[in-house]
């Protein structure tokens, strides 16, 4: 894939066009390479400087007024919120989601939306305790402990969850599921745990490990592992990304 900067005006791409990913390494961007690699759809990447504070420039807060990373630009426009991107770019290709009016649609719906609003928030103010309370380190290392605990509750919950209701993350046919699911528990287990208090072990929730299990096996991982260095085993086991360009933090 082509890398090119930042785009400086918003416009829609055309039909024929490739799409434009607004990416940095190892951030919710990769939800979105993944989807894009698993349907070969073509796209360009370009790098959003997190050491710049690129995410705030005017250039790209024309893309995304929220200033947070991705953007994908489409013939529709320019797209952000990782649910949003991936609901789309299912609905556009018929693809990685169950369709409309089957059995497992309002279930998948429903997870989709709960990985979105509830786990990646509650990783979110864990990663970030400075943007909700404040900068008293005492303050933040009692926020990361509340959400440390409530992380443990969504695990438990997701895999009560994705284990009642089989085909949410296919074993066969992948859904958009399997893409987002390994992303978050990459990031909770080199982000949510503190040294000194160890807790995340991806073999005690027999369903989540599997669905990483299978993600690592798939051509899309392997393409991501490649352009954002994640590392031989990036959901069972990772470590901290190696990436060509950028920074993941």
């Amino acid at each position: 894939m082509r890398r090119q900067p930042v785009s400086t005006t918003v416009r829609n791409l055309s039909m024929t066009d490739p799409y434009r990913l607004h990416y940095a390494p190892d951030n919710a961007s990769l939800i979105i390479r993944l989807a894009l690699e698993e349907l070969g759809l073509p796209y360009e990447t370009l790098l959003v400087d997190r050491r710049k504070t690129a995410q705030q420039s005017p250039e790209y807060l024309a893309l995304n007024p929220n200033g947070t990373i991705p953007v994908l630009e489409t013939p529709d426009g320019p797209l952000f919120e990782t649910a949003a991107i991936l609901l789309w770019l299912s609905e556009t290709t018929g693809k990685l989601a169950p369709p409309a009016r089957t059995e497992n649609r309002a279930a998948f719906l429903k997870w989709m939306l709960w990985c979105s609003n509830t786990f990646q928030i509650d990783l979110r103010h864990l990663f970030y305790p400075e943007k909700v309370i404040g900068a008293d380190p005492d303050h933040q290392a009692q926020l990361r402990r509340v959400f440390q605990t409530r992380l443990k509750q969504d695990l438990d919950i997701l895999e009560q969850g994705l284990s009642d209701t089989s085909g949410l993350a296919g074993d066969v046919t992948p859904t958009l599921l399997d893409l987002y699911v390994p992303c978050l528990l990459r990031w909770t287990k080199l982000y949510a745990e503190m040294p000194e208090q160890p807790w995340f072990q991806l073999d005690t929730y027999p369903t989540l490990h599997a669905i990483c299990l299978r993600a690592e096996a798939r051509a899309s991982t392997h393409a991501a592992q490649q352009a954002e260095g994640l590392g031989p085993t990036p959901f069972t086991a990772p470590i901290l990304a190696t990436p060509p360009e950028g920074s993941a933090t």
